[in-house]
């Protein structure tokens, strides 16, 4: 569903990076607690700049991925949205200012090594990570972000174990 008014939902890019295997990339959000402490690299789209060169950008911030290891496999046409709940609207800043976010997401090949993943190139969005199947995603993110993590694996189920690649 596409709010009426986008301009509170603050522009992002998500990014599902596919291992040759057809498994995807999950982070462990450093400080999580509880069930729900993995996700999907993403980030924030800054003033100016175009999602995909965000993607690429958010790629090599948050795991150390750079661009000559990824092959771009699609981009989704429209932005997915999600509202943040009202504990997460009161820790931001400026406060009030987003009700959610709008995120382009984007599906890469993986055609480094392992190795080639760092955590650690700026500060640490992850404290772990792990290679899994794209559909066991929406149920190991935060609940607010699930609807947008069911139609990802929906529509990029394409790229992931057992489909054509």
């Amino acid at each position: 569903m596409t709010p009426t008014n986008t301009a509170r939902y603050r522009p992002n890019v998500g990014l599902a990076l596919f291992h040759r295997e057809g498994l995807v990339f999950l982070g462990k959000r450093t400080g999580a607690e509880g069930p729900y402490q993995w996700q999907m690299p993403q980030g924030g789209v800054d003033r100016g700049e175009k999602p995909a060169e965000a993607a690429l950008r958010e790629l090599e911030e948050e795991i150390g991925v750079r661009p000559e290891h990824v092959d771009l496999l699609e981009e989704t046409a429209e932005w997915l949205h999600y509202e943040f709940p009202t504990d997460v609207r009161l820790k931001m800043k400026p406060r009030g200012r987003y009700v959610g976010q709008k995120q382009k997401w984007f599906a890469f090949r993986f055609k480094g090594r392992d190795s080639d993943i760092r955590l650690d190139t700026h500060t640490p969005e992850f404290s772990d990570w792990r290679w899994a199947p794209l559909e066991s995603t929406p149920d190991l993110v935060i609940p607010f972000k699930r609807p947008t993590y069911e139609e990802v694996a929906r529509r990029f189920r394409k790229y992931s174990v057992g489909e054509s690649k």
